[in-house]
């Protein structure tokens, strides 16, 4: 059994299976320090059904575990099409084809699959937040100082707890957010935030 697992056409599912076994490990190494980042990077804004949703990437799930589902959905209809073939023809089919089969016959099982997870980790909230969310909170900047055309580092904690590193300035030309200084963050046009200073600066109406 074990040379078979080997042997070139089923050596790409066997390669899955060890790559489906290390994210796995990662993963429960990870739920001891909390979910890791990489479960938050799925996009998720596209706007109705499509590509997102037959893959199972709308449901909610972490990145690694719909990952590691999709692989052991790809692993296990590989092995299932290998074995059917050699039933049938005497022979496995070419890693390529059997591999081509599988990722698509795997991919519709895997969007079944991610679902049924979703539905039964309802204690599993994503913590994916829109940059415009950001807008009325207050940074810390954390490098430099914040002046009018010369933004500076700042850091901002969302609704979630967790830290955004985003790029600042004052919104009126006057003011200055010096290192270690905090500001609410009014507006943003592309990757910088606008700012109203906190410390010691009246309120100015936008």
């Amino acid at each position: 059994m074990f040379s078979l697992i080997l042997s070139p056409d089923y050596a790409v599912f066997s390669i899955a299976l060890v790559i489906m076994l290390g994210i796995g490990a990662i993963e429960a190494v990870g739920l001891g320090f909390g979910h890791l980042d990489l479960d938050n990077d799925i996009g998720t804004d596209v706007n109705g059904p499509g590509v997102l949703d037959w893959l199972g990437l709308k449901t909610g799930l972490p990145v690694l575990i719909w990952l590691t589902s999709l692989l052991g959905c790809f692993t296990l209809t590989g092995f299932a099409i290998q074995q059917i073939a050699t039933a049938i023809t005497g022979a496995p089919l070419h890693w390529a084809l059997a591999s081509g089969i599988a990722l698509f016959v795997g991919g519709i099982a895997n969007s079944f699959a991610s679902t049924l997870l979703a539905r039964i980790m309802p204690e599993y909230e994503s913590t994916v937040i829109d940059t415009e969310d950001l807008l009325m909170r207050r940074a810390t900047v954390v490098e430099g100082a914040s002046r009018r055309g010369h933004p500076a580092r700042a850091k901002v904690v969302d609704q979630h707890g967790q830290a955004h590193y985003v790029m600042v300035e004052p919104h009126h030309d006057a003011d200055v957010v010096g290192q270690g200084e905090s500001a609410l963050l009014v507006r943003r046009q592309g990757p910088t935030f606008f700012v109203q200073p906190d410390l010691d600066t009246p309120f100015r109406p936008l």
